[in-house]
């Protein structure tokens, strides 16, 4: 789930923080700059592990602030493909669940919820539909008896299998002088896009909601 990603950056110390240990004003600065950020292609940054090398500072001209290049790793939630995750369902759509990570809290750093997470109609246990009157998925399990709707109720525990993931670079693009007047609308959704997220499966045995698996 959590890995350590290399990374180097240039990091600026404004002159009021001179007075301070240096590599106590990068560790803070790299946090602020990384801390709850996803990089594109590398994952969720949750909070700095170890500074592995510092290299000479400049100050250049008309700033007194100090520029270093840092080599350091950063601890990123980045799950591999085919890890089991346990999440809460948020909410349920025709597109699929979607689910959130439960709050997470390493040393002085909150990652929050990851809520970017979805498991297609296609990757629930099966046959299942969608109830359109409660806004939920529901799984028809088939027994002797017959079948037996089990539903997907927000906020119920959820555990998945990991199948693959979607980075999208929302960096900031200023729009062309032709898209001026339709730019606002396109800018709006692009907000709206995540920038990381998880797609998950739960059409195995022992996957989905835990109340499913465990005796009463």
């Amino acid at each position: 789930m959590f890995v350590l990603v290399e990374m180097t950056d240039t990091v600026r110390i404004p002159p009021w923080q001179f007075e301070r240990k240096l590599n106590e004003s990068i560790a803070e600065e790299l946090n602020k700059k990384l801390a709850n950020k996803v990089v594109y292609n590398v994952g969720l940054c949750i909070c700095l592990y170890d500074i592995t090398k510092l290299e000479d500072s400049y100050i250049f001209p008309g700033d007194g602030a100090s520029h270093t290049k840092v080599h350091f790793r950063y601890v990123v939630f980045h799950p591999f493909l085919d890890e089991i995750l346990i999440g809460q369902i948020k909410s349920c759509s025709q597109d699929g669940v979607h689910g959130k990570l439960q709050l997470l809290t390493l040393g002085t750093f909150s990652l929050g919820f990851f809520d970017d997470i979805v498991i297609p109609p296609e990757s629930l246990q099966q046959p299942a539909k969608f109830d359109e009157a409660e806004q939920v998925w529901v799984w028809e399990y088939e027994t002797e008896e017959g079948a037996h709707d089990l539903y997907m109720d927000i906020g119920e525990e959820i555990r998945f299998r990991v199948v693959d993931e979607t980075f999208v670079d929302t960096s900031p693009t200023g729009p062309s002088s032709a898209e001026a007047s339709t730019s606002n609308a396109a800018e709006e959704v692009q907000k709206k896009e995540a920038p990381y997220t998880l797609v998950g499966s739960i059409s195995e045995p022992g996957l989905g909601l835990l109340s499913w698996w465990t005796n009463s």
